[in-house]
Order: structure tokens, then C-alpha cells, then sequence
């Protein structure tokens, strides 16, 4: 069978599972307990948008959730009080929520091809939400930030340049790039209506944050390499400029879509530098309640990127589906993913996702295990990855992750069957 109508014989079987999803999933419609304001620790709560996790909002709305450390250090949650003080008054008097972190991340590989084996990075990111306009109805409108500041602490490769030396096609360190110096990743308006049942965004994002978001999906967090956190099947740009938006139907369903720059590049600095060539995404999803869109999600979403003259790479189509569920207490998750595409952009051509997340300590500690299997495009074969990690959470400010990565089979490397990828993370809130 050609890979055209290999993709095209799916649509009726994905939207079997679809409809089979929903209905498990509509046996069990108990609602997860949200954060109380005393769980919190300056009292940001996210609106009900279509981002996920790693957004500015996602990433305020997580920050603020007080932990249950391993270690506790009065002195030092005492010391920070008039910080949170200040950045709680900012936020009061002038709607702007704002947040500062430090993420590095030191990856090895258990064997390499070229006797390169260890990469690192460090990244001070500077984000926030700045609420600018509202209306008598609670619509708002926003600017939407993020800056980073990446640097390598040692003479290695940054963690996202590592596969290569591995033979495997992917990414095995998510974000971790060396950009030189300061880079504005995202820097957006975002516009709610409807009382937040619908939105818009316009300015520089990263698609891969709004479409088939689910509740795992933070490489500042969970896990590391791409093609557990992200349906390798499509070929998505990076952080690029373009417009977004979707709106909540029926109480339970939404549709959502962007067109970006296909160009798009973290570094760029000229938009559009690539001509009129479009990523274009549009997706079909359901949650029972929208505060639960993250824990309880069914999606389906259908995709196409223009043909990219320039690079020298062929237009690309496909079809994905992704499914999550979250216990009542919000211990356990369950996640699936599966994407199909036709052309030579994305990095498979058909793969599958699947795993879970557990937390522990008030859900502060976390542990997640992940499987992927992926065909790679050019008869190159298959890869499988695995991944388990687990956060650590020392201090109400600092986490370490220790993680192990399983990649067999890369497609590049004839040498070695299997290679392991050891990794710790760590991350440090202000």
C-alpha cells in the first residue's frame, strides 16, 4: 500500500475511537476539585483559554500552587514573602502577572558516533500575562510575553543537538537549544469573549502550545524528549508568528484553529522570510467542564503545511487524535496519542504515544512513563523510545528531575541498537 492511501484509509477508524472515547469516557463525569485561594500563593487563576501548560497563563497557573517540599526551609519561604508581596501588588494595581524561572537541563548518551556524548543548557526565562483591557462581562484583552535567556555551562552540545550524535531522528532535550543570548519567544494579544467561551491570539506564538494540548505536556516539567511530548506526525513550525482562535459550543465541546508562519524559527527576526508558505491546524475536542480541559480531553485535529520553496522540503497533510484522563484527586493520568501524515516534512510518518503520570506529596512529586513507537519517513524503518522520569520537589521553589530516555533502533545508526539517554532537571521559581 502507498503511503497516500495508507493515510487515507484511516479517517473511519479514527473517528470509531473518537466516538468510543467519549463514550467510556461519559460513564465517569465527577469533577476535579480545584485549587482553593489557601493553596495558592499569590492568587493568579487561570482564565479558561485554549493553551496549554507551557503557556505564559498555563505556566503562571502552575507556579502559584503551593508544594509539599521533601525539605522545609522557614528562613527561606519567610524570605521570599515580600517578593510575593510585590509581584501580588503588580498584579492587583496593574494586571500584570508575571513570573521568573531558571531551567537547566545535563543529558548523556550511553554510547554515541561521533564520541560526542553530553550536552547541557541553562535558560532564564522571564514570562507573564498582562491583562490591559476588560470589559463589564470579564472579557479581557492581553499581552502575552516570554524571553529567554539561553547559555551552555560547559564546552558540550546543547541537549537538542544530542540525538544526531546518537543516529536518531528527534529531539531528545525539548527547548533546550542554545539561541545565543536573549530571544523573545512569544510575544502575543490575546482577546477573550464571550465570558472566555471564545478567543482569539494575534502576534508571535508556538502552535505546538494551543493544538491538542493535554495535561502532561511541559518540558519545563515532565518529560523530555519530542516525540512523547508532541505527535511527531506533524510538521509543526517553532515559535512563529500567526493568528488563532477557537470558542466552546454545546458546554462540553470546542473548535479551535491557527495559521502560522511555516517558516517559523525560535531565532527569526524577520517574519514571513520564507514568502506566503502556511502551517494550518484546525481542532474538533471535548471535555466535560472547560476547568477540566487539561485532566479530560478527546481531540481530533486535522492539519496542512505549504510547500516550502526555499528549504527545499514538499507540503505536507494529516490527521491527529489525542486522549487524556485524570482521577477525581488528581493522582493519576492517563494519555494516548496517535498521528498519520502524508509528505517528507514531518518526523514520522505514523506514530503512537502512551503513557501516565502519578503524583505524590499533594502533587508536588511527580513520576511519568512514556512509550513511543514512530515510522520514520524514506524507508528508514521504525524507532521506539521510552522515557521515565521523576520530579522531585525539594523545596517550594526548586525541583530536580532525574529522568532515563530508551531510544531503539535509530534510524541513523547502524552501530548500536539501543541507546540510553541519562538526564537530571533542574528548575528554580521566583
Amino acid at each position: 500500500m502507498t503511503e497516500t492511501g495508507r493515510f487515507s484509509a484511516r479517517p473511519t477508524s479514527v473517528v470509531a475511537i473518537v466516538l468510543g472515547l467519549l463514550n467510556t469516557s461519559a460513564l465517569a463525569q465527577d469533577q476535579l476539585a480545584t485549587v482553593s485561594p489557601e493553596d495558592r500563593r499569590v492568587g493568579f487563576r487561570e482564565a479558561a483559554g485554549f493553551g496549554g501548560l507551557a503557556t505564559p497563563r498555563g505556566q503562571l497557573d502552575e507556579d502559584d500552587i503551593l508544594r509539599d517540599p521533601v525539605f522545609r526551609f522557614p528562613s527561606i519561604d519567610k524570605a521570599f514573602e515580600p517578593w510575593l508581596d510585590t509581584k501580588n501588588n503588580v498584579k492587583e494595581e496593574h494586571g500584570l502577572a508575571f513570573g521568573i524561572d531558571y531551567n537547566t537541563l545535563f543529558q548523556g548518551l550511553s554510547d554515541s558516533l561521533t564520541g560526542e556524548d553530553k550536552g547541557n543548557l541553562g535558560i532564564l526565562r522571564l514570562y507573564g500575562l498582562w491583562d490591559l483591557f476588560e470589559n463589564e462581562a470579564g472579557d479581557t484583552g492581553s499581552l502575552s510575553f516570554k524571553i529567554d535567556h539561553r547559555h551552555r555551562w560547559f564546552r558540550d552540545l546543547a541537549p537538542s543537538d544530542l540525538a544526531s550524535q546518537a543516529g536518531y531522528i528527534g529531539v531528545t532535550g525539548t527547548l533546550f537549544s542554545d539561541t545565543d543570548g536573549l530571544t523573545l519567544i512569544d510575544f502575543n494579544w490575546q482577546q477573550t469573549f464571550s465570558n472566555g467561551d471564545a478567543g482569539i491570539i494575534i502576534g508571535r506564538f508556538d502552535p505546538n502550545d494551543y493544538m491538542g494540548v493535554l495535561g502532561y505536556v511541559n518540558p519545563w516539567t515532565t518529560f523530555s524528549n519530542v516525540s512523547i511530548l508532541l505527535n511527531s506526525s506533524v510538521a509543526f513550525p517553532d515559535a512563529s508568528v500567526g493568528v488563532g482562535g477557537g470558542t466552546w459550543f454545546a458546554d462540553q465541546w470546542y473548535v479551535k484553529g491557527a495559521i502560522n508562519d511555516a517558516n517559523g524559527v525560535v531565532t527569526e527576526t524577520d517574519a514571513f522570510s520564507g514568502g506566503s508558505e502556511f502551517f494550518k491546524f484546525v481542532e474538533l475536542g471535548w471535555s466535560p467542564t472547560k476547568a477540566d480541559r487539561h485532566f479530560k480531553n478527546v481531540h481530533v485535529i486535522a492539519w496542512d503545511v505549504d510547500e516550502r520553496e526555499d528549504a527545499g522540503i514538499e507540503a505536507a497533510h494529516g490527521m491527529m487524535i489525542g486522549a487524556n484522563w485524570t482521577t477525581a484527586d488528581k493522582r493519576w493520568m492517563g494519555f494516548v496519542r496517535g498521528g498519520w501524515s502524508s509528505g517528507t516534512a514531518p518526523i514520522y510518518d505514523e506514530t503512537y504515544t502512551a503513557g501516565f503520570l502519578r503524583k505524590f506529596r499533594r502533587s508536588s512529586d511527580l513520576l511519568g512513563i512514556a512509550l513511543n513507537w514512530g515510522d520514520v519517513p524514506g524507508n528508514l524503518g521504525s524507532q521506539t523510545t521510552g522515557e521515565i522520569f521523576y520530579r522531585l520537589q525539594f523545596a517550594q521553589n526548586f525541583a530536580i528531575t532525574p529522568s532515563i530516555q530508551l531510544l531503539k533502533d535509530p534510524a541513523l545508526n547502524d552501530q548500536h541498537g539501543k541507546i540510553w539517554v541519562y538526564s537530571v532537571r533542574m528548575r528554580l521559581t521566583l
